[in-house]
């Protein structure tokens, strides 16, 4: 009897603790993506994986915004007076919090009116499985004049989970795009040395996460709200 009641009680102590860990497990993972969906930030690559931080305006001297542009697909007027070249991650959340909650705003008020232009490079963190698949068909897209079409529809797609290369092909062939030169483009990775150039520049430049921008050469780092992104372009636009 003695050891029947030893048990039962060991029971239900593992059971309790088993219920607080499923508890604290679920806060957790919440609180992950509370963090993910509701703060400006920036993903980077770290020694122990990806590093969630705040974004911010960083603190260095600007770069020559004139040797920041590559080949890379450019939204708006050749010759606006500001330029962002963005250094981004179609897997990032926080490239797609700025997709969802800044861009929109950023093209109607600068790059419609001919006030800013948008240059796209890549920069794929691999801890992202799809990302460098998903800069590659981006770039593969751009070939045929679609980078921008593609590139709206892997943002907005995002939060649907992670994309295969079927399903990449399939969105491509909705685009409008020559099936069969897309999909060669992509199975024989025609584009895998211009992501990796895209790379290489960004850390050059400076960038150690995405999303990352530069307005006019100044860095910016983070899913920036559209106040604190007004404030830089306004700020360009006077010098």
């Amino acid at each position: 009897m003695e050891e029947e009641t030893t048990s039962s009680g060991g029971g239900q102590n593992n059971g309790a603790f088993l219920i607080a860990s499923a508890i604290l497990a679920v806060g957790i993972i919440f609180s992950g993506a509370y963090y993910v969906t509701n703060n400006s930030g920036v993903l980077s690559r770290g020694k122990d994986g990806l590093i969630a931080t705040d974004g911010q305006v960083a603190q260095k001297a600007p770069v020559d915004a004139t040797k920041l542009p590559d080949d890379d697909a450019v939204l708006g007027d050749g010759n606006a007076p500001v330029t962002i070249v963005e250094f981004s991650d179609f897997q990032c959340p926080f490239c797609g919090k700025f997709y969802d909650e800044t861009f929109p705003q950023l093209k109607k008020e600068y790059i419609d009116t001919g006030k800013v232009k948008l240059v796209y490079r890549d920069f794929p963190l691999s801890i992202h499985e799809m990302a460098q698949t998903y800069a590659e068909a981006g770039e593969c897209a751009h070939e045929q004049g679609k980078f921008w079409e593609m590139h709206d529809k892997i943002f907005g797609e995002q939060k649907n989970g992670v994309a295969t290369i079927d399903t990449l092909k399939k969105w491509a062939k909705g685009l409008g795009v020559k099936e069969v030169q897309f999909n060669t483009c992509l199975d024989t990775h025609k584009y895998a040395d211009e992501v990796a150039k895209d790379v290489k520049d960004g850390e050059a430049a400076g960038v150690q996460g995405t999303p990352s921008f530069f307005i006019n050469g100044k860095l910016v780092v983070g899913a920036i709200p559209f106040s604190v992104l007004e404030k830089e372009i306004e700020a360009a636009l006077k010098k």
